[in-house]
C-alpha cells in the first residue's frame, strides 16, 4: 500500500475500504414496528438467532427499508462484520500511514457507482478473477448477495486452450470479441452462439445463479409483484463476448456492462481507455463517491 501511494504521489491520508462479501453477514429481516427506544432490543434479539457467531464479537449495521404507513411490520437490512476483521484492516492501514475512515461492503460501493439513485429493481453481477458475486438492488439498496466460485480465470483458460494463444493475449482478445459482438448484426448469430457454447462451463452457472437469485427474492412477502428491469455486469471479466445479449435473450431483461465513469468528469480524449478499464474500477469509484452522493 505504501509503494502504491508513493508511486501515485497521493496526498490523501484517509482511506475508504471495501470488505469482501465472503467476510460479511448480510440479511433482510422482518420486524414488528416498535418505538425507537425498543427497536435496538428487538433487532438484536432477532439478529442473535441468525449470526454465525456471538453478537458481542460482531460490529452491527442496519438500515430500515421502506414500508407502508399502515403496515405493522417493517423490513430491516442487516450487515455484520467480525470485530477481529475490523482490527486487522485498521492495523494494516495504520502501518501504511493511512487512517481507515470507513469499511464498506462491496455491494454498496457498486450500487453507488453503477445504479446511483435509480429506484428500479436490478441485479449487479461482479465477475472477478476467481469468484462471481450477484447483488440484487432494490430502491438503490443492496438487499441480497450470492457468490459462486467461478470467474475470469476460468474463461481465460478456456479461451487460451481453444484459440491456442499465450495467456498474456487473452485479455485483449476477450475485450476485442466483446466489442465486436456488441454491434447488432444478424450475420453474427452463429459466431455468437459458438462463443457461448465454448464458454458454457462459465456462462451456464452464471445464468443459473441469476435465475435462482431473482426467483428467491420475488417469492418473498411483499416482492411478488415486482419485476427486474435490468442486469448490470461489472468486474474485470465482464466483457465476456456476447454475454450481455445471451442474458437478455434468456431473461427478457435489459443487460449491459455498467459505466462507473457516468458520474465522473473526465477529458474526452480518455473515453476509449476509460471504457476499457471501467469494469475494473467500479468498486474504487463507488468507494470514492461515498461522501459525494
Amino acid at each position: 500500500i505504501k509503494a502504491v501511494c508513493k508511486a501515485a504521489k497521493t496526498k490523501a491520508k484517509k482511506a475508504v475500504v471495501n470488505l469482501p462479501v465472503s467476510a460479511m453477514f448480510h440479511a433482510v429481516v422482518t420486524l414488528p414496528k416498535v418505538k425507537k427506544e425498543e427497536f435496538n432490543k428487538v433487532l438484536k434479539a432477532e439478529v442473535k438467532k441468525l449470526l454465525p457467531r456471538p453478537l458481542e464479537e460482531m460490529a452491527l449495521d442496519y438500515q430500515v427499508l421502506s414500508s407502508s404507513k399502515d403496515s405493522v411490520m417493517e423490513r430491516v437490512l442487516i450487515n455484520a462484520v467480525p470485530l477481529e476483521l475490523i482490527a486487522f484492516y485498521t492495523k494494516i492501514f495504520q502501518r501504511a500511514g493511512l487512517v481507515l475512515e470507513v469499511l464498506e461492503s462491496g455491494s454498496a460501493a457498486l450500487a453507488r457507482a453503477l445504479v446511483g439513485r435509480d429506484k428500479s429493481l436490478c441485479m449487479i453481477i461482479d465477475i472477478g478473477a476467481e469468484r462471481t458475486n450477484f447483488f440484487i438492488i432494490d430502491e438503490s439498496v443492496p438487499v441480497t448477495h450470492q457468490s459462486i466460485e467461478i470467474g475470469g480465470n476460468k474463461m481465460d483458460e478456456i479461451l487460451q486452450r481453444t484459440l491456442g494463444v499465450e495467456n498474456n493475449l487473452v485479455g485483449q482478445i476477450k475485450y476485442d470479441l466483446g466489442y465486436y459482438f456488441s454491434s447488432s448484426k444478424d450475420d453474427q448469430t452463429q459466431e455468437a452462439e459458438a462463443i457461448m457454447q465454448t464458454l458454457s462451463p462459465v456462462v451456464d452457472p452464471i445464468v443459473k445463479e441469476i435465475e435462482y437469485g431473482f426467483e428467491v427474492y420475488l417469492r418473498q412477502s411483499g416482492n411478488e409483484k415486482k419485476r427486474p428491469e435490468k442486469i448490470i455486469l461489472t468486474g474485470g471479466a465482464s466483457f465476456l463476448p456476447n454475454l450481455t445479449r445471451h442474458i437478455e435473450d434468456k431473461f427478457k431483461v435489459k443487460c449491459y456492462v455498467g459505466d462507473p465513469w457516468a458520474r465522473v468528469v473526465y477529458q474526452d480524449g480518455l473515453k476509449t481507455l476509460l471504457h476499457q478499464i471501467g469494469p475494473r474500477m467500479a468498486m474504487a469509484i463507488g468507494l470514492a463517491l461515498r461522501s459525494m452522493v
